[in-house]
């Protein structure tokens, strides 16, 4: 499967895996072309193209070098599927305008770009209950025992530019004051499957070469852990995610759901 973008190709990655996905027994190996923008950068995928002939499945707005990606693979008697064709022309037909037809324009530099650098750059200060302080400027805060993926939701969520920040919950142990607080930015408590958590504790103790069972890993304390975190949550009123079958993305669209209802971000946060 040949992917080919003029700009990150973060767009054709994506929909290319969501298709495939939905076939049985299939695992797509991946030829990945990005910032394709001139013949001698095409020339390059073409040669790839030819030499492990698939599938083409492409995002180019300049028309010269679509129409040479399409006769290559013409030639080569392979599908090539110009991705963002159907939604073009439809917004066109819609709009009544014509597409600037700019490669990467969904990537300038404007203010969600900075609005985006400065979520990464909080995500980044506030993990795991770090700078507790600065939680109050947060969009959300995400609360979770151990190995609830409370870090990279943060992380996903930034690039959404939403400001979120996460704060463990360890039986025993205070939460920062601003969690207690009535006038606390949104907080959203993580929950996992007891059994799935000991897992992967387990598996994280093997790399990091600690074969000893603690409370961390020990699936009756796991079991009380979570419990315990979960009447904590109800007794606060916080909404609750369990990411025992969600990954990360799905995870980070409820929150994102729970916040536009909330109003906490815009609707157009739901888009990306």
């Amino acid at each position: 499967m040949h992917l080919v973008s003029d700009a990150t190709g973060e767009t054709v990655i994506a929909a290319a895996r969501a298709c495939a996905a939905q076939f049985d027994g299939v695992r797509p190996i991946e030829h990945f072309w990005n910032l394709v923008r001139t013949q001698r950068q095409l020339n390059l995928a073409l040669e790839g193209i030819a030499e492990k002939p698939g599938i083409v499945i492409y995002t180019l707005v300049d028309r010269d070098l679509r129409a040479k990606l399409e006769t290559t693979a013409r030639d080569l008697q392979v599908p090539c599927v110009p991705m963002l064709d159907p939604i073009m022309k439809g917004l066109a037909a819609f709009l009544g305008l014509e597409s600037k037809a700019q490669p990467g324009r969904q990537h300038t530099m404007g203010e969600e770009y900075f609005s985006r650098l400065d979520a990464m750059d909080f995500a980044m200060r506030q993990d795991d209950g770090q700078s507790p302080s600065k939680l109050e400027s947060a969009d959300v805060i995400l609360v979770g025992v151990s190995r609830t993926s409370k870090t990279p939701t943060c992380i996903y969520l930034a690039n959404r530019g939403i400001k979120a920040g996460n704060v463990p919950f360890v039986p025993g142990s205070p939460l920062p004051s601003i969690l207690l607080s009535p006038t606390a930015p949104m907080i959203v408590g993580l929950t996992e499957d007891p059994e799935r958590l000991v897992s992967i504790r387990r598996n994280r103790l093997r790399m990091l070469n600690q074969t000893e069972v603690t409370a961390y890993a020990d699936m009756e304390a796991v079991r009380n852990e979570v419990n315990e975190a979960r009447r904590f949550y109800t007794k606060m009123g916080w909404p609750v995610i369990d990411v025992t079958r969600r990954s990360i993305e799905e995870t980070a669209a409820e929150i994102i759901k729970i916040l536009a209802r909330k109003n906490v971000i815009s609707a157009e946060a739901l888009h990306f």
